[in-house]
């Protein structure tokens, strides 16, 4: 697989990476013998930078990662997140924390679980309000100081919020999702990313699975899959969304590769510094996505798929209210 640097780092990805949260949390029953089986077969195929965070599984996910990431050590370029707290008691209620003093001790939990002795690529899952970013960003910068993580980056950050960040350290890599039917990063979020030499990391790639067209009812999620409780995901909004789908379906088939391709190679194509880590907990669709970088767009149909799922015409928010808020800080 082709290899392009990490915003201004030394560090080489992949251009499709993979997002490690559903094997752990979030997207109903797990499996870990095929999950590890999925993670080294996307080290294999040079999909190396692997994502995770603290608060998957409430560590689980770095544990489970790590189990890879150690023992292939050269191969991975592994990426972790703080900032989440979640309540043990109530998974749904969560916090956010980046006061300097947290973002020490979450490193050094986060390497504990994970068995290495630096993370290759440091988030902020979510930005802290109440704490300035420049005191945050400051503590980030003392652990690469330190030797313990080699980058730093930042996810549903704004760009304002990008750029003071950077006036610190410089930021790798920003996350946000980005897809076919979640365009918010077009608002300045990718032209900051670019005036920063930020590598923008598009999660949600296929629209938390619905872009595959896997998806036609409710039903069709497990009964602990939190997206039943996503707005996009529920009643007359699923409906209409599964309109769009369809019509991205349609110029698949008129491709010749799967919806889950075709939806990949769109967000690879707005440009080299646009890297997409889809996530999945299974070699198949993991074979699946991995294709995509050999589906090349014309401006023609990107128009006709940009036209085909217009960003307008998507019915529902991607979080709940609460989660809302926390994005685009």
């Amino acid at each position: 697989m082709e290899q392009r640097n990490l915003g201004s780092s030394d560090l080489r990805v992949g251009v499709i990476g993979l997002g490690c949260m559903g094997m752990s949390d979030f997207y109903g029953p797990t499996e870990d013998t095929e999950s590890l089986a999925t993670l080294n077969l996307a080290l294999d195929r040079g999909a190396n930078l692997l994502d995770t965070a603290d608060m998957y599984g409430f560590g689980k996910n770095e544990e489970l990662v790590g189990k890879v990431a150690r023992l292939r050590r050269s191969e991975v370029v592994l990426a972790t997140k703080f900032g989440f707290v979640r309540d043990s008691k109530d998974p749904t209620k969560r916090a956010v924390n980046g006061r300097p003093e947290y973002v020490r001790s979450a490193c050094e939990a986060s390497l504990k679980r994970l068995g290495v002795d630096v993370i290759d690529l440091y988030y902020q899952h979510r930005v802290d309000p109440d704490v300035a970013i420049e005191e945050t960003v400051g503590a980030m910068a003392a652990l690469v100081r330190a030797g313990k993580v080699r980058a730093l980056g930042l996810s549903e950050a704004g760009p304002e919020t990008l750029r003071r960040a950077s006036s610190v350290h410089p930021i790798s890599a920003l996350q946000s999702e980005y897809s076919l039917w979640t365009r918010d990063p077009e608002d300045g979020v990718l032209a900051a990313c670019r005036a920063l030499n930020t590598t923008f990391v598009a999660y949600s790639p296929l629209g938390r699975g619905f872009l595959t067209g896997a998806i036609r009812r409710v039903e069709d999620l497990a009964p602990e899959d939190y997206r039943r409780q996503t707005p996009r995901f529920q009643s007359d909004n699923l409906a209409a969304n599964l309109e769009l789908v369809k019509r991205v379906e349609a110029l698949a088939a008129k491709k010749g590769c799967t919806p889950a391709q075709l939806a990949l190679a769109w967000v690879m194509a707005q440009g080299r510094d646009v890297l997409p880590i889809p996530g999945t907990k299974r070699r198949t669709r993991l074979v699946e996505n991995l294709g995509a970088a050999n589906v090349k767009l014309d401006q023609e149909e990107l128009g006709a798929l940009s036209a085909a799922v217009p960003r307008e015409a998507v019915a529902g928010q991607r979080y709940p209210e609460a989660a809302q808020r926390a994005v685009g800080r």
